[in-house]
């Protein structure tokens, strides 16, 4: 893999957009997106005539230039002339200055705009638009009032202690549930490795602006994120995803090498600026969650192939815990600002009576890879094309937790455990929940 250096990150392609901004106007529309065309116009236009005289200038300057050097080798006088240039020279350094400002008011521009949807992404304005693809699994019949996860555990996600230790929406996992918790991220790591074929990786959790903008967190979910307060360009992950697909950020790689797969557990931290009032009991939305993560960095021509494919690696988990789930195609509403196509992975949960996301799988194309420049060559000394990239959870483990808990339960304050998780619990087939202090 050749290492290049990362100057100003892409976004869209800009040629593509420079040719035709209303194909993409009319394109951002599914995400109910007005494109300020206008902005874009005045500041394009203003780039192309200081560019134009940026280069006028450095043409007069070269003529003018070799004058003196003929007028020099014919003593002749050039007074006039190394006046001149020094004119020439200063007007140069203030379009210069100015050609800059636009390029970075051009590119700020450039990073709000979100990925294309793709053809099959269907209209709607939020997810009560979604598109149902399949439903896997049967809801449980109880034949008793089923429990949510926070009564059912009895104080062993004890949240009380976590509002002490660092404010609300945070959890502390007791005994059997810290242990069931680390099982499910044991297990999933597991699958995914050695069943899936995924390259395991521990990855940092706090990273810079670079890596945020790459994967398209930044500048649109600024306020989401948890800034480190002694490092003014540093943040806490949301996701896994951010650090591993600046792995290969700024790399050109071998085509051969394609597609790579990676999978991590991390903490995530999200700040839910948005969500205030949103799931306030129990583990749906918190501040600090586990995940464990998939990402695909692949060959364009086999993009939606590795779609389906990194699709079914996070079901898979759920079906080994036979937990009931169903699939659902965002539509343009919902989708997510780097996405051209999510398929969301919803987890059914007794104690709310309703299917919840647990994962969301992503098809970027080469939105990501532009703005991160992860490129390859189908051979050596061939072109440079963009790669594309994808990821889904799989899963997110509080939620798998907390599914797991209340589709398992019998109505007794006992928990059964799925077969294929046993041998990571070290053989219990049922957790039983008394009151704890």
């Amino acid at each position: 893999m050749a290492r290049v250096e990362v100057s100003k990150q892409l976004m869209l392609d800009s040629r593509e957009f420079r040719r035709n901004p209303q194909k993409f106007k009319d394109a951002l529309k599914l995400r109910g997106l007005d494109l300020d065309l206008k902005t874009y116009s005045e500041l394009e236009q203003s780039r192309h005539d200081l560019q134009t005289e940026m280069e006028s200038l450095q043409h007069d300057r070269n003529e003018v230039s070799r004058a003196i050097g003929q007028a020099k080798s014919q003593g002749e006088d050039i007074e006039d002339l190394v006046a001149g240039v020094s004119n020439i020279g200063a007007r140069l350094a203030i379009v210069r200055q100015e050609f800059t400002k636009v390029q970075d008011e051009l590119q700020d521009f450039m990073l709000t705009i979100p990925n294309v949807p793709h053809e099959s992404v269907p209209p709607g304005n939020d997810e009560d638009d979604n598109q149902l693809v399949r439903t896997v699994g049967n809801t449980p019949k109880f034949n008793f009032e089923p429990l949510d996860h926070v009564d059912l555990t009895k104080g062993l996600i004890d949240f009380e202690r976590a509002s002490l230790i660092a404010g609300s929406r945070f959890s502390v996992l007791r005994g059997p549930i810290a242990r069931l918790h680390r099982a499910l991220i044991q297990f999933m790591l597991e699958i995914h490795v050695s069943e899936h074929g995924y390259e395991e990786l521990y990855v940092p959790h706090i990273v810079n602006r670079e890596t945020m903008t790459a994967t398209g967190q930044l500048p649109k979910f600024e306020e989401d994120l948890f800034k480190v307060q002694r490092e003014t360009d540093h943040y806490l992950i949301p996701t896994a995803e951010v650090p591993i697909t600046s792995m290969v950020r700024g790399q050109i790689l071998i085509a051969e090498v394609l597609p790579l797969r990676f999978v991590a557990h991390t903490p995530c931290y999200r700040s839910e600026s948005g969500s205030y009032g949103r799931d306030t009991r129990g583990m749906i939305r918190l501040h600090q969650f586990e995940k464990v993560e998939l990402v695909q960095i692949c060959h364009p021509d086999r993009s939606w192939d590795a779609h389906e494919e990194i699709t079914s690696h996070a079901e898979n988990i759920l079906k080994r815990l036979e937990l009931p789930y169903r699939v659902v195609n965002l539509c343009g509403g919902d989708l997510g600002f780097s996405a051209a196509k999510t398929l969301d992975l919803e987890v059914w949960i007794p104690s709310q009576e309703r299917y919840r996301e647990i994962s969301s799988s992503s098809n970027f194309v080469d939105f990501q890879a532009r703005r991160g420049q992860i490129r390859f060559r189908e051979r050596t000394g061939g072109p440079i094309k963009i790669a594309h990239t994808l990821n889904a959870s799989g899963l997110a483990v509080g939620r798998t937790l907390v599914a797991l808990l209340e589709n398992f339960q019998d109505g007794e304050g006992r928990v059964h455990i799925p077969i294929s998780l046993q041998p990571y619990l070290g053989g219990t087939t049922v957790l039983k929940f008394e009151e704890n202090v």
